[in-house]
């Protein structure tokens, strides 16, 4: 039985996550990448420490936090300052953990894994189709030969701070407009991984993705009349887009999602 819980990222996603653990009885840990923001982690009730993955100081000084019942891995890829950085991170934080004997991995990674050949896309369907899908899918197989793990593909992500009327507020001309939305709110997030956490069994793979999936040119401009923002304006140019299909983990482990339709995650923003 799962009780601790390590977190190795306790940013946008990882902090709210460790809150709705302590919430939830478990003894949560969290990195942060300096002393002083994991010091603030103790107010939150999560045993804060020290990680930065370029640093392996750091890391073998964690050690003993990172060693508990399941871990769970948030790093952000950051493709654009150095792509080969991501995988040089994990691969340093598996060479400390690799002794560590987990019940369970969560890794949480990215629908960028699959291509868009509007096709529905569901967990079997990932491949290679860009530098940035083969450095995510490198990605997760990096912990696959240690305890049971379990990858978690976030399709594009919202919530407080992430408003998608600005994602593309005031743009002009932009093509796909009538390309399918895939996103799911950091609450959806959250709640799964903690269902993750519980379940006796779990599949290797889970999507995160709202069921309903609206064309961009809809939701966008939707989002920006929510937020009062420049309108994007779409212009005719087909694209080739693609349907997330986030049922697997309903089906599964019995998940319900907050929010199915992405109009409605706008209020809780």
């Amino acid at each position: 039985m799962i009780k601790s819980v390590s977190i190795v990222g306790c940013g946008w996603f990882g902090l709210p996550l460790a809150k709705a653990l302590v919430k939830a009885g478990f003894d949560v840990r969290g990195s942060k990448r300096t002393e002083e923001q994991a010091l603030l982690l103790q107010q939150e009730g999560i045993s804060g420490f020290c990680v930065d993955l370029d640093d392996s100081e750091t890391l073998s000084a964690g050690l003993p936090q990172l060693d508990s019942d399941c871990l769970v891995v948030n790093v952000p890829p950051g493709f654009r300052r150095d792509p080969d950085a991501y995988l040089r991170r994990l691969i340093r934080l598996k060479q400390r953990v690799v002794d560590c004997q987990y019940q369970r991995i969560i890794f949480i990674s990215s629908t960028g894994v699959y291509p868009s050949q509007n096709q529905i896309a569901t967990e079997a369907d990932a491949e290679i189709h860009s530098i940035a899908s083969q450095y995510l899918l490198e990605a997760e197989q990096v912990f696959s030969d240690m305890a049971p793990t379990c990858v978690l593909r976030f399709a594009g992500l919202v919530g407080p701070k992430r408003h998608p009327g600005r994602f593309l507020s005031g743009k002009q001309n932009i093509s796909g407009g009538r390309t399918p939305v895939n996103l799911v709110h950091l609450t959806d997030c959250v709640q799964a991984v903690l269902k993750v956490i519980s379940a006796k069994k779990v599949q290797p793979v889970y999507n995160l993705c709202a069921l309903e999936h609206p064309s961009r040119a809809s939701f966008y401009q939707a989002a920006s009349t929510h937020l009062n923002v420049a309108m994007p304006v779409f212009n005719n140019e087909d694209v080739a887009g693609k349907t997330v299909d986030g049922r697997l983990i309903t089906q599964d482990l019995g998940f319900e999602y907050q929010f199915n339709a992405p109009i409605n995650m706008l209020d809780y923003c």
